[in-house]
């Protein structure tokens, strides 16, 4: 009988405590999520020493529940995974010094994780994954096109220079009045309304494939607040769409070159906002229409955000290529991808 890797992962970068039990790296048997935004969409956004104790809080009762609902013991791990950057300094430490004390008490094997590593093998929960390979990694503090040329082996060819879409997303909402996060409505309205205000594709033609969305943000709050100082009402259904077809035009265009340059076999979408169903429709449409010999692997809507299912996924594969991680271990707030940037 062949023996199951069990690994046990835990996940709080950010505002969710999450704990999870994956076997063989895509096959989830419990993901315990506890969220926090009941406690920052009043300030509009994350604030760090919140985080930190709702972490504190939450994370044994997530650990006792991901074992339960798993049905397994400490016995039947394999090995013990976590994220330690990026991230926020405080959350992070919560989740690495759990993981450290459950993987020293009970001899296990300590495997770090980079979160954005994640996001893209939450891809795996929905097909294997082969190689060559090209993630758009879209969430709140980064966007980025990943060339992964084999397993475990990333290549950034493009990466945010200012606001990352998830945040621009956030910024234009506090100007609406939408509560954090405001991704799930703006796209909800984009749908009803149409582009009528034609905002700024920044870098779409660019040479490179990186991104910005500063501009962005600050023509539609421009837009809006020259409106208000006029007292002329605007459609806020319209300003969505107008919001978000600028940055799906920006996020499809850099993508569908990409590809042109480096065929490959998959395009794995992932992160936070790839749960816009904006996003996900045009890069349908743009994969059928200019690259069908690719498959397009979309990660699953309920794990597009912070779980630590994918980091389960994620650890699994550098657990079979045999990274570890010392008692030392640390979180890393500002850990970057342990490649050089393509030209």
């Amino acid at each position: 009988m062949t023996a199951r890797n069990l690994i046990l992962a835990f996940e709080s970068s950010c505002d969710e405590t999450s704990i999870a039990v994956v076997e063989d790296g895509k096959t989830i048997l419990s993901n315990i999520i506890a969220t926090q935004i009941d406690s920052h969409k009043r300030f509009g956004g994350v604030v760090p020493e919140i985080a930190s104790r709702h972490h504190i809080e939450q994370i044994t009762r997530c650990l006792n529940e991901a074992l339960a609902n798993a049905k397994v013991t400490y016995d039947d791990l394999t090995a013990v995974a976590v994220t330690y950057g990026p991230g926020l300094v405080g959350a992070l430490l919560i989740g690495v010094t759990a993981a450290k004390a459950v993987a020293f008490a009970h001899h296990l094997p300590l495997i770090p994780v980079n979160h954005m590593a994640g996001h893209i093998y939450a891809g795996r929960f929905i097909s294997d994954f082969e190689f060559p390979q090209m993630a758009l990694l879209v969430s709140g503090g980064h966007t980025e096109l990943v060339y992964i040329e084999s397993e475990n082996h990333f290549e950034i060819l493009g990466e945010t220079r200012d606001d990352a879409a998830g945040e621009a997303y956030d910024k234009i909402g506090r100007v609406l009045g939408v509560n954090y996060p405001a991704g799930k409505t703006i796209d909800t309205w984009a749908h009803q309304g149409e582009d009528t205000f034609n905002f700024p594709r920044a870098m779409e033609k660019d040479a490179s494939y990186d991104f910005s969305f500063s501009g962005l943000k600050s023509s539609f709050i421009n837009t809006v607040h020259n409106a208000e100082q006029r007292e002329v009402e605007l459609s806020k259904p319209d300003l969505a769409a107008s919001f978000q077809q600028s940055v799906v035009d920006v996020l499809a265009e850099k993508t569908d070159r990409a590809l042109d340059q480096y065929p490959v076999k998959q395009l794995v979408l992932a992160g936070g906002v790839a749960a816009n169903l904006g996003l996900r429709e045009r890069l349908e449409h743009d994969m059928a229409k200019n690259h069908a010999d690719t498959k397009l692997i979309m990660a699953p809507i309920k794990l597009c955000g912070d779980n630590a299912a994918m980091i389960g996924a994620a650890g699994y594969v550098a657990y079979k290529h045999q990274e570890r991680a010392e008692m030392s271990l640390n979180a890393e707030p500002g850990l970057t991808w342990n490649v050089a940037k393509s030209d």
